[in-house]
């Protein structure tokens, strides 16, 4: 990097921070700084929810795979992730929508106590809070890994300047902070992506060309959609995971569909996030995938490839931009769950352990939201330092083995639960599809691991707790049904169409209850 390099990545800075400070006037009250205050349009909403999935892993882990695989590197994660978000447009979106705006809270996780049981909120809430630390740790090692490359600062530096300038302006601006900065962001990452594809794409010409490329050594079977680890098997527990995951599971996500003014901008939004994830994601891949015949990787891994691309091929300017990309996909991601932490913590745990809490005004909330912000982002910095160590390993396997292995058991009670397919499922079939999903994580990851010659697949790890948390919670519904009319009346409010002509008549409960519970439809 030179001066010109420089000057575009501390511009970068300072306009997101000066967002930040714009996005604060916006701000009065709890629901403004989670929720947008229900006023976000539904297509700024749709580039938020795109680009808050995204992290500086995609340049850093997945350029790993797309460097030694190939094309496996779409086909088995953003192409799963857009057809998940097809998907939940419809399945998720608008239900989730509801949640604001007839249930009137300002956490996705808000609506379980009455759902389920305050138990099931509370274990829901701390596991996914913890898992999000681990998560976002991930995000900062990996963004810090590329700025070091760049820069030669060390790890912990870039881990401390990356998460204090977001934590400036998220903590400030609220979720519409997240969002103004994430609209920016895209429009950088736009102007990056395609400099590095021109970039690569003129190199082709001295490899035979976009078809001849493909006969080249360097790439041998990088054309095969399913390579290594990365099988059927693989694809449709991911499938799943991300179903779960990016329509509301990881909470973040979801906070883009409550911020839209009703469920049918809810569901726009959901469409323009999947038509992304389908289109964008081949833009950025493709230069990874010519990348062997570009550079050699110095780390095993090849986590280091695209950036020693990047330094090869672009000018210096152009150079400082796609270190700005990097920047935006990272601060994006962090952002947006720091915020959506800090309403889990605020909303459903700070009430439940302080009684204080119960009390405070609009104003106390809002101080408490943005310490939340902070600490969170503080305890995410802090797991970053341990990405590398045994306990965590790479970036990758924090990503793939952790959080995606962790996110069924955790997502399958607060996504299911709002649907009516699920109404008998109550707070035993949540509390037992979580505990024994965690505990299937932790058996196949490390006791049943060790003591396989070779180790458990890859994608046995991440799937089998998915299976198992998914049959239990089903499972018990049966067997055990609770659907009482006060739960049936909460699944009917969020799964009635808004036109709100008529009430929502609640089904009877499994366990014989005559009486038929009438919900008034208001949007």
């Amino acid at each position: 990097m030179n001066g010109l390099d420089w000057a575009v990545l501390i511009g970068y800075f300072a306009v997101m921070v000066a967002i930040g400070v714009w996005s604060h006037k916006r701000v009065d009250n709890v629901s403004d700084f989670f929720t947008a205050g229900g006023k976000m349009p539904w297509w700024l909403s749709g580039i938020s929810h795109h680009m808050s999935g995204y992290s500086a892993v995609m340049f850093t882990g997945y350029a790993g795979i797309a460097y030694t695989y190939g094309v496996t590197s779409f086909v088995t994660w953003s192409f799963p992730i857009a057809l998940g978000i097809a998907i939940g447009s419809k399945l998720f979106a608008p239900r989730i929508n509801r949640l604001r705006s007839r249930l009137h809270v300002a956490s996705p996780l808000e609506y379980l106590k009455n759902r389920y049981d305050l138990k099931t909120q509370q274990a829901l809430a701390w596991s996914g809070m913890l898992l999000k630390i681990v998560d976002v740790g991930a995000k900062w090692a990996a963004i810090a890994t590329l700025l070091s490359v760049f820069t030669g600062i060390s790890l912990n530096q870039g881990i401390l300047i990356t998460g204090t300038i977001t934590a400036i302006y998220c903590t400030i601006g609220g979720l519409w902070a997240d969002a103004l900065t994430e609209l920016g962001q895209f429009v950088i990452q736009l102007l990056a992506g395609i400099a590095m594809l021109i970039a690569v794409w003129v190199r082709l010409d001295d490899h035979g060309g976009f078809f001849g490329v493909w006969d080249s050594p360097e790439l041998q079977g990088h054309e095969k959609p399913l390579v290594g680890p990365y099988g059927t098997v693989f694809l449709l527990a991911f499938l799943f995971i991300k179903l779960f995951e990016y329509n509301g599971g990881m909470l973040n996500q979801a906070q883009r569909y409550m911020a839209t003014p009703n469920a049918r901008e809810a569901e726009r939004s959901a469409r323009l996030s999947a038509a992304l994830w389908l289109v964008w994601p081949l833009v950025l891949f493709f230069p990874m995938w010519m990348s062997p015949l570009l550079v050699e990787s110095q780390k095993p891994d090849g986590s280091d490839s695209y950036a020693l691309m990047t330094e090869q091929l672009l000018p210096h300017g152009l150079l400082g931009l796609v270190i700005v990309g990097f920047f935006s996909h990272t601060m994006a991601m962090c952002s947006s769950d720091a915020n959506a932490i800090a309403a889990v913590f605020t909303r459903d745990c700070a009430p439940v352990i302080w009684a204080r809490a119960r009390t405070w005004s609009q104003g106390q909330g809002l101080r408490v939201a943005r310490i939340a912000t902070v600490v969170f982002l503080g305890l995410s910095m802090a797991a970053a330092t341990q990405v590398n160590s045994p306990a965590f390993k790479d970036i990758i396997t924090v990503v793939i083995k952790w959080v995606a292995g962790l996110m069924g058991p955790m997502a399958i009670p607060m996504m299911l639960g709002l649907l009516r397919p699920f109404r008998r499922s109550g707070p035993t079939a949540a509390l037992v599809s979580w505990s024994m999903g965690l505990l299937a994580f932790w058996l196949v990851n490390y006791p049943i691991h060790w003591n396989i010659d070779g180790g458990v697949p890859l994608q046995y790890q991440v799937s089998i707790p998915l299976a198992v948390s998914l049959v239990l919670y089903v499972l018990i519904g049966f067997v055990r049904p609770e659907d009482t009319p006060e739960r049936l009346a909460i699944i009917e409010k969020i799964n009635t169409d808004g036109d709100g002509a008529a009430a929502a008549a609640v089904p009877t409960p499994a366990g014989g209850v005559q009486d038929t519970v009438r919900t008034p439809v208001k949007d």
